[in-house]
């Protein structure tokens, strides 16, 4: 009898200290967000470049939570922010900076990522960097094509006919 009311005194004891030690744990678990691609996208046709970060949820994160990426900022100045709402269905997350100009070959630059909860406590920081294996001015300076359509930019294409040469994009500083 002994033996029993020990077992169901462990057992009782378990039951009361494993629902505090999951609580912790989810308090201070994995971290929700996962980093599995960051690059500089130039887009010829349009004439920009933004920073593509994607990540991967790993955990669930409450309903309302949100997504806050800093860009540094190539051409100086105040870092690029993105403000992102998290949605529990989808799995994966794609962060595109707002347009950037004077990305250089070969420089690091820094983002930071913070996945905040609905009443806005942080829950993850990610900081990473992102660097170019191309410099800027391979863009041209002028978007080739405009509209819905993709029509051919005419302040490019003087009367229909592509240019001898395209002029490039410079940096203004």
């Amino acid at each position: 009898m002994t033996r029993l009311h020990g077992k169901h005194l462990l057992a009782a004891a378990l039951i009361i200290v494993l629902p505090g030690l999951a609580a912790c744990q989810r308090e201070t678990g994995p971290d929700p967000l996962e980093l599995t691609g960051k690059l500089f996208v130039f887009n010829y046709r349009l004439a920009y470049a933004t920073y593509m970060i994607t990540l991967n949820k790993t955990q669930p994160v409450p309903e309302g939570s949100t997504v806050v990426a800093t860009f540094q900022n190539p051409a100086g100045g105040e870092p690029l922010r993105l403000d992102r709402k998290l949605f529990a269905k989808l799995d994966k997350v794609v962060l595109e900076s707002p347009d950037v100009t004077c990305v250089k070959k070969e420089t690091p630059y820094a983002v930071t990522i913070e996945v905040k909860g609905p009443d806005g406590t942080t829950i993850q920081t990610l900081k990473t960097e992102v660097t170019s294996s191309l410099d800027q001015d391979i863009l041209p300076a002028q978007a080739l094509v405009v509209g819905p359509a993709y029509d051919k930019n005419p302040a490019v294409f003087k009367d229909g006919k592509a240019p001898a040469h395209f002029q490039t994009a410079t940096c203004p500083i």
